[in-house]
């Protein structure tokens, strides 16, 4: 992989903690997408677009770089969810990229870059509901075996587009960016310094927290986790869950409420291993960039139609 890699980052375990209607085609590069909470539409550059903020949506000019003066308008809530059962914690495995373009007859590069568009709508259908968490894996550590093309433009659209074009985005939306996985030499210098400088920026927010699982691994977490308790020479009566699990990636995380997975597979893939065990899992046949906040809200519904018990017995 040294094609795909850049001059080795610093070799830190742990968490990345900051140093300083829907289409079915990629969409025309010409033109830019109004979100709203009742789906896409197609407008001319150049045309306002809506945009929502914890359930408020608000109109932004898509010629200038930051966010026009304009009213805010209520979102609809969306019909048949409870507002007072809300998952606090959702994470998504985004699984279908590839196929999705090889449907479409286009590299499987085209079926990531639709999967950015999908990922921000999610984003934005996750601050409507007022989640307080929403997980993604974006990159897992096992992904590094794909080709090497596939690796550079998954760095590029890391590094330039979340972390850059989008960053002031979620800032605006008062959204908090973290990340969990490896920070090893695999990972190229300029994806951990813009993951550091979206941490950094966005590091006070308190909308909602966006954790982005990136060179992250379920199993490389809980070996990671056990590796620093030796390191700090615990003894083995003084390695416990809770111990593992204040040395995890991130150990403020909640445990996930709700588990999504797309593209019709019915596997978690290495993702959260040890925080979903009493996780509710919903699986889709929905290729990720067809996947829009209408099937978040579908999961949620799901989810609340279901009875969690956590071992015990309801009387």
């Amino acid at each position: 992989m040294d094609d795909v890699r850049e001059e080795a980052g610093e070799a830190v375990m742990g968490t990345y903690r900051s140093s300083a209607p829907r289409p079915v085609s990629v969409r025309p590069r010409t033109c830019h997408l109004c979100w709203s909470a009742a789906g896409i539409r197609h407008y001319p550059t150049g045309l306002v677009r809506g945009t929502t903020v914890g359930g408020m949506a608000r109109a932004r000019s898509s010629r200038e770089e930051g966010f026009t003066a304009h009213p805010l308008v209520p979102s609809p809530w969306p019909k048949g969810i409870d507002r007072d059962r809300i998952p606090r914690h959702v994470a998504c495995v985004m699984d279908g990229n590839g196929r999705w373009a090889t449907q479409q007859g286009l590299p499987r590069t085209e079926g990531h870059r639709a999967g950015e568009e999908s990922l921000f709508d999610v984003v934005e259908g996750a601050l409507d509901l007022g989640l307080s968490w929403l997980s993604v894996y974006a990159f897992s550590t096992e992904n590094w075996r794909r080709p090497a093309d596939e690796v550079r433009f998954l760095m590029h659209v890391m590094s330039d587009t979340i972390l850059g074009k989008r960053r002031d985005e979620l800032h605006e939306r008062g959204v908090r960016v973290t990340f969990a996985g490896r920070r090893d030499w695999r990972v190229p210098k300029r994806v951990l310094r813009h993951m550091d400088e979206v941490a950094e920026l966005t590091r006070d927010n308190k909308q909602m927290t966006f954790c982005i699982a990136f060179n992250y691994g379920g199993r490389a977490e809980i070996v990671d986790a056990v590796k620093a308790l030796v390191a700090q020479g615990a003894k083995p009566d003084q390695i416990d869950e809770k111990a593992i699990a204040a040395h995890l990636y991130q150990p403020a995380m909640p445990d996930p409420d709700l588990v999504i997975r797309t593209s019709g597979e019915y596997r978690v893939s290495n993702f959260l291993l040890w925080q979903l065990a009493y996780s509710e899992l919903v699986f889709t046949d929905t290729l990720w960039p067809d996947f829009r906040r209408e099937n978040l809200f579908a999961a949620v519904r799901e989810f609340q139609g279901r009875d969690r018990r956590f071992g015990a017995i309801n009387g």
